[in-house]
């Protein structure tokens, strides 16, 4: 999930590549305020590339088999026609385009999504599920194949344009309360009057009529109010994307069963190639025309 509605695509590669092949520097940041901005990834397609990994032994996986569900559009859902489809859907794709195997792609609820897996009727969950200190009692990970950072959106005409604590102090920031974003304002923005809503609908009703300066809250989510017609054209993102894994958790993975260290070697490499190859930057341009980074 730019900045501030950057003017080129060679802006829009930079958070993306950002994002894609530097994520995992972003979720092992010190616990401060983390911005997207400002470091220099590696350029896709670069064929100076080194794998971290040594290829698998895929000799013995014929076929993968997903589950996600078709309630979380981009990401997965149906289309007009009933199909499944989506980002995830699409990247489990490359995967196993990528590994040489056969892809079999199966939505069920999201209540089903975990004990299909456990169960072993799926070999992994591609359905945006956070790696989090609860989901990791239950499940094990690939790496980390994009974040949710939360940010800062204001009026387009606001004279707001940095973020940082200092310039924030006295203004009025509104946020969803109970959440992990409201917990990061106590924690670095005190000096700034915090104004709880109870759910983004809410905050984003009013920012949209002026009752707060900012507000601060999902990336992902703000992105497309602020691509859709909701928004009303009023607001942009301002700063930069905050990723703090203790407040924002460790990034969204594909979930494998405990213990299955052979199939999560497996996809970190196959995510891993996608990555260098410079074709899950391609994706995600797909599906995020505006950034949430």
């Amino acid at each position: 999930m730019n900045t501030l509605a950057p003017s080129s695509s060679a802006f829009m590669r930079l958070f993306v590549l950002l994002a894609l092949s530097l994520g995992l520097a972003l979720a092992a940041a010190p616990v401060q305020p983390v911005h997207a901005q400002g470091a220099t990834p590696a350029q896709s397609g670069d064929n100076t590339h080194v794998t971290r990994r040594p290829k698998p032994d895929l000799s013995q996986l014929e076929r993968l088999r997903f589950f996600t569900d078709s309630d979380y559009p981009p990401f997965n859902y149906l289309d007009e026609e009933g199909a499944l489809t989506g980002f995830n859907v699409d990247l489990a794709r490359a995967l196993c385009d990528e590994l040489s195997v056969e892809c079999s792609i199966r939505s069920v609820t999201w209540q089903e999504l975990v004990p299909a897996l456990t169960n072993a009727e799926a070999d992994a969950v591609i359905a945006s599920i956070r790696v989090t200190e609860k989901t990791l009692e239950k499940l094990d990970f690939t790496d980390p194949y994009y974040f949710t950072p939360g940010r800062f959106v204001a009026q387009r005409d606001s004279p707001l344009r940095k973020t940082s604590p200092e310039a924030l102090a006295g203004k009025r920031i509104g946020v969803v309360e109970n959440s992990a974003h409201a917990a990061y304002l106590a924690d670095f923005y005190g000096r700034s009057r915090h104004i709880p809503y109870p759910d983004t609908q809410k905050l984003e009703a009013a920012l949209l009529a002026g009752d707060v300066d900012m507000i601060f809250g999902d990336g992902i989510t703000l992105m497309f109010w602020l691509n859709g017609t909701l928004s009303q054209q009023c607001c942009e993102f301002r700063g930069g994307a905050y990723a703090e894994s203790r407040y924002f958790g460790e990034g969204i993975g594909i979930a494998v069963r405990r213990g299955d260290r052979r199939l999560r070697a497996i996809l970190d490499y196959g995510l891993e190639q996608l990555r260098s190859q410079g074709r899950l930057e391609e994706l995600y341009l797909r599906y995020f025309p505006l950034s949430f980074y």
